[in-house]
């Protein structure tokens, strides 16, 4: 019997924030949350992205805290809404946090693509069920609007735009850096931490099976060869088919509640969260600027 899709009927243009937050929270929710985690893993294969965050620290030093923050800042408005005052104190405090650092336009626009595009590629791999056409469209509209109160420019305006900017940009930048190897390997070596000391090879075999050729190769990793590619491709494959027949999810599944999420035993505050300036290693921009952003998490 054939699960009902929750999203069936749902007007993408006016329905976007339940629509994707009905995906991340009910019908997907291990599926987006693994596809974000490694679209931001490949944002560090562009130098100007990596290097930043290894002169920061941030995910050298902290990774867990900031794995943790960047989990929270993303979810909060996705759950609550854009709107609400703990979306906007989320989006406030990821503004504050980027406007400290001279990014460009063209870097955030590249990792608000790999939001978008990364997941939907994944859910065509590995989904339980395929996307619907308005599924796709909730996607595009509610990443396009996140990406609005962020300040970005030169937002894309479909999928299809999103995709071939998200491709040529890193056709053209991936390459690499040492301080983005830096990050790269403090992520890998927290996901290890996740599980238990004698699964930590099969997972880092697992991780990087799941990876392109050219992500394996702008970080200059050992590529894990083709069975471990098939098997770990076929596993996901495998879990999607059980999926597709189990009942479909009655309570929400949020990253804020799982178990990895360590740095916040008793609750957390968003003003709280993040990096503060003072101290920063790299070059700050005028408050003249306009606040930008884009945020990075961990494969987990």
């Amino acid at each position: 019997m054939r699960k009902p899709n929750r999203n069936a009927g749902l007007d993408p243009e006016t329905h976007y924030p339940e629509i994707y937050r009905n995906l991340a929270t009910y019908e997907f929710p291990w599926d987006i949350n693994q596809a974000l985690s490694f679209a931001l893993f490949r944002t560090y294969a562009v130098p100007t992205i990596g290097r930043l965050l290894d002169d920061t620290g941030a995910f050298t030093e902290a990774t867990q805290k900031r794995y943790d923050d960047t989990a929270i800042l993303l979810e909060t408005p996705l759950v609550d809404g854009i709107d609400s005052a703990s979306g906007k104190a989320a989006i406030r405090r990821i503004n504050q946090m980027h406007k400290m650092y001279d990014i460009s336009n063209e870097d955030f626009v590249y990792v608000l693509s790999t939001f978008v595009v990364v997941p939907v590629r994944w859910l065509a791999d590995y989904g339980w069920r395929p996307l619907a056409d308005n599924e796709l469209v909730a996607i595009v509209r509610y990443y396009q609007d996140l990406g609005r109160h962020m300040a970005i420019k030169d937002i894309p305006e479909t999928y299809d735009e999103f995709a071939t900017l998200m491709d040529s940009y890193e056709a053209a930048n991936f390459a690499f850096d040492p301080g983005s190897r830096r990050v790269a390997d403090a992520t890998l070596d927290l996901l290890a931490s996740f599980y238990p000391g004698f699964a930590k090879r099969g997972v880092d075999v697992f991780s990087r099976a799941l990876m392109d050729e050219p992500l394996i190769n702008a970080f200059k990793l050992d590529d894990p060869g083709p069975v471990a590619r098939t098997i770990s491709s076929g596993a996901l494959k495998a879990r999607a088919r059980l999926l597709a027949v189990l009942p479909p999810r009655r309570k929400p599944a949020l990253v804020q509640n799982m178990p990895r999420i360590r740095s916040y035993p008793d609750g957390f505050d968003i003003e709280r969260m993040g990096t503060f300036a003072g101290g920063c290693p790299v070059h700050h921009v005028t408050d003249a600027q306009e606040p930008t952003t884009a945020t990075s998490v961990a494969p987990s």
